[in-house]
């Protein structure tokens, strides 16, 4: 998590999160701390409110039967999750994401899996319409306690250069 202290007055300090287009350097390895264990409670809410219907996630006795032999947690949640992870990291100062590529679900997370991040820059380039910006694309890996990768995929993201954030302009 890149954190700083902006003075905004005397004797007073305002903390302010993210990366600058000019911060990121491909090949960079971003760890995204803290980790999140899953429960249950998050997986059958997330389920509910995305209106996702399939019972491998919310019915004990249907998934018990499934090869997993218990409830799943909804991909989308350990998505959602896992970028959330990296946005401290990624694009906590991002003007906004321009694109997802290649998700890739390789394992089953379930209630009480505890799930890390990390990101790798795989680009960077000044942006060719926006002259305070450039554009950045990463991908991220989201991990178990154990090691085990269960998702990944890369973004790109539009940052601004330096001196050119809202929290900059705005006196955020």
């Amino acid at each position: 998590m890149v954190a700083t202290a902006k003075q905004v007055g005397e004797r007073r300090f305002r903390e302010s999160y993210g990366r600058y287009f000019e911060d990121f350097t491909v090949g960079d390895t971003y760890e995204h701390r803290p980790g999140r264990t899953i429960s249950e409670a998050d997986n059958t809410w997330f389920t509910l409110l995305t209106m996702n219907q399939h019972p491998l996630h919310v019915d004990a006795a249907y998934a018990a039967k499934s090869e997993f032999g218990r409830p799943i947690v909804n991909s989308c949640l350990t998505l959602s999750i896992v970028v959330g992870m990296s946005v401290s990291d990624i694009s906590q100062k991002a003007v906004g994401n321009l694109g997802w590529n290649d998700i890739k679900l390789v394992a089953p997370v379930f209630a009480g899996d505890t799930v890390y991040a990390e990101t790798e820059v795989l680009a960077k380039r000044e942006s060719r319409k926006r002259p305070t910006q450039g554009i950045v694309t990463v991908r991220t890996i989201g991990k178990k306690a154990d090691g085990t990768v269960f998702m990944s995929f890369e973004r790109t993201v539009l940052v601004p250069k330096r001196g050119h954030a809202v929290d900059d302009i705005a006196g955020y």
